[in-house]
């Protein structure tokens, strides 16, 4: 199709300038002064239409092999795409794991099947994610993004010593799910004001940040590039702070939920239950300066679906975790762009741009059309992931994605856009 985007902003080169762009076969262009509107475009003209490259989602869940009854490859995908995601960096707790190149093959083989958007997945670090054993992190290097036991963490120190010498000869990143299980103690949600309210055990910040503040040591130990996953704490962050600046090679996400929300919200519903949990106004708030001066890297939502039965017995008894995919930006960008806590421009960089730098993602042609003035409630029957528990049920969101681009293939249209 030819689609003509009248008076669009474009990010480019970290900023935004009016244009009107040409869209054609999938290839975006400007469309230069004086140069007539092609007769068989479909023009598109709106007050608040924005054009960026393909957000990034470092930390998701697509469930395949193993447990394609909660999300597929191809149904993760396509929320991916519907959201404005062009790549994603699936966690390695599936069955079989990928702990082996044969392991990891099958994985490889469902995602050239069923992708429709750049899939980059990690390979476990331990074998079967049990941390007994490393994992054949050389054989998987050459295919993965980096190295995770995301759902249980390394426990041992001396086996994530072992993985950080590894990871850094082999020139890859290992992305840390910080939870030392010895603390956590059969928590259900965040150790604070709703649990000792309802009477539902907790889970200490500590947990988190103990083990965060080992594996600083270790990364600046071994020279490794270390990424932590989902940052939940204010001593998280605090800690990530002062190891970049004794120069720690160290990078880190949050999600959008720990940015928006904190434990006054909940509810006891399976929706407002996910790993870490949802910590207190003091956490949100140190999350929130964190992304500000550039303590938190990036945003990765962690989107981990589950069967509406997994969901559906509480705080105490659903299984953890949300899907984000579809709700992402707009959430972001109606709750810290349009607030004025974060310029557009802010907020670009840390779903595409310091995830593509940080992680060496080079994805030309890769694009993303949002109207911005798209006002609407997020539904979640309406999710094209299979999962729908999300704690932004019913939320008044702007920000609507209208096409999404990957290597000049237009994998996601709204139905508003014309054939």
């Amino acid at each position: 199709m030819t689609l003509v985007l009248k008076n669009a902003r474009l990010y480019a080169g970290g900023q935004f300038t009016r244009t009107d762009a040409l869209l054609e076969n999938g290839a975006l262009a400007a469309l230069e002064a004086g140069i007539p509107v092609p007769s068989r475009a479909v023009v598109l003209e709106k007050p608040n239409i924005v054009i960026f490259p393909g957000l990034i989602d470092v930390h998701v869940h697509l469930r395949e092999p193993g447990f394609s009854y909660k999300e597929t490859v191809e149904t993760g995908t396509l929320a991916a795409a519907r959201g404005g995601f062009t790549r994603v960096c699936p966690m390695p707790n599936l069955n079989p794991v990928p702990d082996s190149l044969a392991h990891l093959n099958m994985q490889l083989a469902r995602i050239r099947e069923g992708a429709k958007v750049r899939v980059s997945p990690y390979g476990a670090i331990t074998r079967g994610e049990n941390g007994a054993e490393l994992a054949d992190l050389e054989a998987m290097a050459p295919f993965v993004a980096g190295f995770s036991d995301d759902g249980r963490g390394v426990q041992a120190e001396e086996m994530m010593r072992a993985a950080m010498q590894k990871a850094r000869n082999l020139g890859k990143m290992i992305a840390a799910h910080c939870e030392d299980m010895a603390l956590v103690k059969g928590g259900c949600i965040h150790d604070g004001a709703y649990a000792r309210k309802h009477g539902l055990p907790g889970i200490s910040s500590e947990s988190e940040w103990r083990q965060i503040e080992r594996d600083l040591r270790l990364a600046e130990e071994t020279g490794c590039k270390y990424h932590v996953c989902h940052v939940s704490t204010r001593e998280s962050v605090a800690l990530i702070r002062a190891a970049k600046a004794r120069g720690v090679d160290v990078t880190c996400e949050t999600g959008p939920h720990y940015l928006v929300l904190d434990d006054s919200c909940l509810q006891d519903e399976g929706r407002f239950k996910m790993n870490p949990p949802l910590r207190a106004r003091e956490d949100r708030e140190a999350l929130l300066q964190g992304l500000l001066d550039g303590t938190v890297d990036m945003v990765a939502t962690d989107h981990a679906p589950h069967s509406a039965g997994e969901k559906s017995r509480g705080l105490r008894g659903s299984l953890m975790g949300v899907v984000g995919l579809e709700t992402a930006f707009p959430v972001l960008y109606t709750r810290l762009v349009r607030t004025g806590i974060l310029p557009l421009e802010g907020l670009i960089r840390r779903m595409h741009d310091s995830p593509a730098a940080r992680f060496g993602f080079d994805d030309a042609n890769d694009w993303t059309v949002f109207d911005l003035d798209a006002a609407y409630a997020v539904e979640p029957e309406n999710f094209l992931s299979k999962g729908r528990a999300t704690p932004f049920a019913g939320m008044e969101v702007y920000g609507e994605c209208l096409m999404t681009i990957v290597g000049g293939k237009i994998v996601w249209k709204n139905a508003s856009i014309a054939n």
